[in-house]
């Protein structure tokens, strides 16, 4: 059934405020919630009809985010195919669609409540699967470890240029770097301990 009038413009405000907010505190967590209304072209009211507060729309955003990386966790655990190469599939699909970058962007400058912890732990649990799977097809080298991966995705996420079209591509070839030393024969063993499960969780500290 078609959304009425009114209906349907609260629809389309909504995708437009999520996106705009998207972009907004994607270059720039401080940003103040006006900026998003004005990008998104709808008034601060409408806006607050929709999030009470700027705490709520970046818990909104990085709900969302996260349920997407599970929704792409899921689509490649249900993969068939070779599992390496859908592990890199995988993480392709995520830095392209800006995820890590986002969740990280806002990490610690809200706090998670308990529906993001809970998609959070299915997050961890999705990526331990995948992750687990690929090393016993032989696609990840044997000293590597799933933590390794979440800075893979750090890193990549911390290119960021004005050029949103040159960034996009330089992330994907960083990723094509990294992708290769992970499956790589090991000429020597990796420096140093693994990171700690603190290490990768401390931009969460608030």
């Amino acid at each position: 059934m078609p959304l009425n009038g009114r209906r349907a413009q609260a629809v389309r405000n909504d995708e437009l405020i999520l996106a705009a907010a998207r972009a907004v505190f994607a270059a720039d967590p401080a940003a103040p919630i006006a900026t998003v209304a004005e990008r998104a072209g709808v008034g601060i009211s409408a806006l607050y009809r929709r999030c009470t507060s700027k705490e709520e729309l970046l818990r909104r955003l990085c709900a969302d985010a996260v349920r997407l990386y599970n929704r792409e966790a899921e689509a490649a655990l249900a993969d068939g195919g070779d599992h390496g190469a859908m592990f890199r599939r995988f993480m392709r699909r995520v830095v392209a669609a800006d995820l890590y970058a986002l969740t990280l962007r806002l990490a610690g400058s809200f706090t998670p409540d308990a529906e993001l912890r809970r998609e959070a732990l299915r997050a961890q649990d999705l990526s331990t699967r995948l992750f687990e799977r690929a090393r016993a097809a032989g696609a990840i080298r044997p000293d590597v470890v799933l933590d390794d991966i979440a800075l893979v995705f750090e890193q990549v996420a911390a290119v960021r240029l004005a050029d949103e079209q040159r960034t996009r591509l330089l992330r994907e070839r960083s990723l094509a770097l990294m992708l290769d030393a992970l499956r790589m024969s090991p000429a020597d063993p990796l420096p140093g301990p693994p990171p700690a499960r603190e290490e990768i969780t401390r931009h969460w500290a608030t």
